[in-house]
């Protein structure tokens, strides 16, 4: 029994989906609990009563509440958070704001994820900008001594990676911004696979921009994310409409002096009071509950499958989350997915383009992942275990 302070009868109560099958893809997109579910159907069943706008009207206080809400958990001011609707959007809207010129200097690290090192190295070349990789340590970590070494004056972005796709890693989030902003250096962290599973508090790890999705960890609603943007952040938009900004004749234009400059007009309202909900519940159950839980399952699906015959971990990192990734041999990644399908257990199946730099350095090509979060139970993970164990 994980001893870890979930009341599990009570979380796979509101997770009817966690009863029926032994689900292990929450990095993926995890199974929101009742109470998401009802918010957000029920304000879709009253725009069909009333329609949108009328609907979107009746719930603006909690619409506004979302703010405080959001805030609280991820540590940081009303006024810093931003709804978006997804993870992508959030980390595009910042990287994108970040005043880049010919001769600057964007660092990434090996644990980089393919959307973002296609957009960073896609605008490097139109403005004539560089980037440079900071190496990993002996642990798989972002190494912080080659981090300082690369930092320079002409350094305006380092782009972090807090949970990586492929492994099991955590960056030392903290430790690394210090180093940033001693070079005077901006951070935007990624941290769609660690919000909802980790502590993310941004007055403690001190980013700059934060930005993370609400179908993983978080167990909101697809379509639904997050963005922090810390006050005194100097940033230039470049995606707004008239939400973020007002119109003054003749030509001019004033914007929101909030991280609300980067939210767009049209939204959807009940997914977002989905993510709203979801931020209540994943703060009702504890996030520091919640990360030991996690660590916990994962662990024990890491102990437990490296003593498989034939099935490689492929963890790395001193610190771990709960991700899981592992493979088979003689068994493709896609075929052991399905296969584990077929026994009512959901894994995900993922190849190098997540994290190219990472899995190339390590000779793979693709990856099992198992992302079990703190709704399974025991007795599921033992049954995980056998199914694994007995797939030829």
């Amino acid at each position: 029994m994980f001893d870890d302070g979930i009341d599990l009868d009570a979380v796979r109560t509101d997770t009817p989906g966690a009863r029926e099958r032994i689900f292990l893809d929450s990095a993926g997109s995890s199974l929101p609990p009742e109470p998401v579910l009802l918010e957000t159907i029920s304000h879709l069943r009253r725009e069909s009563e009333v329609g949108g706008y009328r609907a979107a009207a009746e719930r603006a206080d909690d619409l506004e509440k979302g703010y405080a809400v959001a805030a609280n958990f991820f540590g940081c001011e009303p006024e810093e958070i931003a709804f978006t609707e997804s993870a992508t959007r959030s980390w595009l809207n910042a990287f994108t704001a970040v005043p880049l010129a010919a001769g600057d200097r964007v660092l990434i690290s090996e644990a980089e994820y393919g959307s973002n090192a296609v957009a960073i190295y896609h605008r490097a070349r139109l403005v004539g900008a560089r980037v440079d990789v900071v190496p990993s340590d002996e642990t798989g970590a972002l190494d912080l001594d080659a981090l300082r070494e690369l930092l320079d004056e002409r350094v305006k972005l380092v782009s972090l990676v807090h949970a990586p796709t492929n492994s099991g890693l955590v960056n030392p989030v903290r430790e690394a911004v210090e180093a940033a902003h001693d070079a005077g250096a901006l951070v935007l962290l990624d941290a769609c696979q660690s919000a909802g599973q980790l502590r993310v508090k941004v007055d403690e790890i001190g980013a700059d921009l934060v930005a993370v999705t609400g179908r993983k960890w978080l167990r909101g609603p697809r379509g639904t994310g997050v963005l922090v943007v810390r006050n005194g952040v100097r940033l230039c938009p470049t995606q707004i409409d008239q939400h973020g900004a007002t119109w003054r004749l003749p030509d001019g234009v004033e914007l929101r002096p909030d991280a609300r400059v980067h939210e767009l007009w049209e939204f959807s309202v009940a997914d977002r009071l989905g993510l709203i909900a979801a931020l209540r519940y994943a703060d009702q159950v504890g996030i520091d509950v919640i990360e030991r839980a996690v660590r916990a399952r994962a662990e024990a699906l890491r102990e437990g499958l490296a003593g498989i015959p034939r099935v490689r971990v492929h963890d790395i990192g001193a610190v771990r989350s709960g991700i899981v990734s592992f493979s088979i041999d003689g068994i493709g990644a896609g075929a052991v997915k399905d296969a584990l399908r077929g026994k009512r257990i959901t894994v995900s199946a993922g190849g190098s383009h997540g994290a190219l730099l990472d899995m190339s350095k390590r000779g793979l090509t693709e990856f099992v992942r198992a992302s079990p979060h703190y709704f399974v139970s025991p007795a599921q993970v033992s049954a995980f275990l056998e199914a694994v164990a007995d797939l030829d």
